[in-house]
């Protein structure tokens, strides 16, 4: 590596640990962050010029770059796997960070109590997933689970395998969501038709479809809030 370009030659004051000791992590860019994350260069690029590739590669957006898999951050020249896993191993310290608000609840009523669990769980996927929210009568929350995954489009909710779960849960309410990862909030005829389906048949065992709720990045629509349901 060029002398001049590794992090040890730099000042102090511009140096990302010691910036973050002395002034807080606030103060750190989006990039000097994920340096220490990625916490040593290659001969010829420092952490900080691999921190600012893997940025590069989500489009400069640290939104998308919850997004990348173990994988695509290996496209990056200089991040193998291991500073791959630690990169994606802090971003999903971050999604459950985020979903531990929603968990610690004591009722969920609503598509706005649900979304602080549903959009760290779905928002970043590349892939359809559906998510179960299981309820008591009072509205706590008793379990949260992916219960399928698709492909970019579409993936297949089992309806049976649903309600054998709330069963074995003792859940009285269900809210469900799943993703669109193409953005597009709107729901389907098919989405529609689901949710209608589940209605009927957890009704016949006393269960009650709270919502539908769809997730399109860092948007989303409920069919309940919508009067689909």
């Amino acid at each position: 590596m060029n002398e001049n370009k590794s992090i040890k030659n730099w000042s102090e004051d511009e140096r990302p640990r010691e910036k973050m000791l002395h002034k807080g992590a606030a103060a750190l860019t989006d990039a000097e962050l994920l340096g220490i994350l990625i916490a040593s260069g290659t001969p010829q690029r420092s952490a900080i010029d691999l921190a600012r590739d893997i940025l590069a590669l989500a489009g400069g957006n640290i939104r998308e770059l919850g997004r990348l898999s173990i994988k695509e951050l290996q496209k990056v020249k200089g991040i193998g796997e291991a500073r791959a896993i630690a990169i994606s191993a802090a971003l999903e310290l971050g999604r459950r960070r985020q979903m531990s608000e929603g968990l610690d609840r004591p009722a969920i009523r609503s598509s706005k109590d649900a979304l602080p669990i549903l959009m760290p769980l779905l928002q970043d996927l590349n892939h359809e997933s559906f998510c179960v929210l299981y309820l008591n009568t009072a509205g706590k929350l008793l379990r949260h689970e992916l219960i399928s995954s698709g492909g970019l489009t579409a993936t297949v909710a089992d309806i049976r395998l649903i309600l054998k779960n709330a069963l074995l849960q003792n859940a009285n309410q269900l809210i469900i969501a799943h993703n669109h990862p193409s953005g597009n909030k709107q729901a389907s005829t098919a989405d529609i038709e689901l949710t209608r389906k589940l209605n009927e048949a957890a009704a016949l065992m006393d269960i009650r479809l709270l919502d539908h709720i769809i997730v399109a990045g860092h948007a989303h629509l409920s069919l309940a809030d919508e009067g689909l349901m």
